[in-house]
């Protein structure tokens, strides 16, 4: 088991090469395990189950029919092919009803630098006086995403030193798919969680999960 460690030990060591600065979009390139990344940068990962708020339903049954409705009527029209397109088609519709119901702020592309190995842009960062949401959209490869997502949100963590939050939620998304992360920041550890969500077969219960996150119950 020691010998094992050593070796986790030195491969971290090499996950950045010197002199080079780090942007968050370089963590989707990497190779490494995600569990290596979050390492070396200080950090811990499991994969488990995470019990996501869910908040109650209320009055927005028919404003995400409409979402679903608008995306089925224009699929056959658009191509796809690019983070642009889902966000647009797919991720912005979704936040944009969930603004509705909460009290928050949606940042779009919002910038941050911390140091050499972390800094860039996080395509949404939605915050209420509650809590506060890290929200990445990559083409096509949703584990090599939650490699940048993760990045982010330490990023986050290191960057937010006013709020008293104990948590900071994340998560990846190809448009299609998403899936969500939790950081415990007092133990400065990242949960990636096991489950994922459809859009729009699983909308429902994604804007709940959302709106349960940003808005939770009392």
């Amino acid at each position: 088991m020691r010998t094992f460690l050593a070796h986790m030990n030195s491969r971290n060591k090499n996950i950045f090469k010197e002199g080079k600065r780090y942007t968050f979009s370089d963590y989707f390139d990497m190779s490494h395990p995600t569990a290596e990344i979050v390492h070396a940068l200080g950090y811990s990962l499991t994969t488990q189950i995470i019990k996501l708020h869910n908040a109650p339903e209320q009055h927005y049954q028919q404003e995400l029919e409409r979402i679903s409705t608008t995306y089925y009527n224009l699929i056959p029209k658009i191509s796809l092919n690019s983070e642009a397109a889902k966000r647009e088609i797919m991720i912005a519709p979704v936040l944009q009803a969930l603004l509705q119901y909460v009290n928050g702020i949606l940042n779009i592309e919002y910038s941050i630098d911390i140091n050499d190995k972390l800094s860039g842009t996080i395509d949404y960062l939605m915050s209420s006086s509650q809590e506060l949401i890290v929200i990445e959209a990559k083409k096509g490869d949703l584990e090599r995403g939650f490699n940048q997502l993760a990045a982010e949100m330490i990023a986050l963590d290191l960057y937010d030193t006013e709020t008293e939050l104990t948590t900071i939620y994340g998560a990846i998304t190809i448009g299609e798919v998403w899936r969500f992360a939790l950081l415990e920041r007092a133990t400065k550890h990242l949960i990636k969680d096991v489950h994922t969500f459809r859009f729009p077969e699983d909308l429902q219960q994604l804007f709940a999960i959302l709106l349960g996150i940003v808005n939770p119950p009392n």
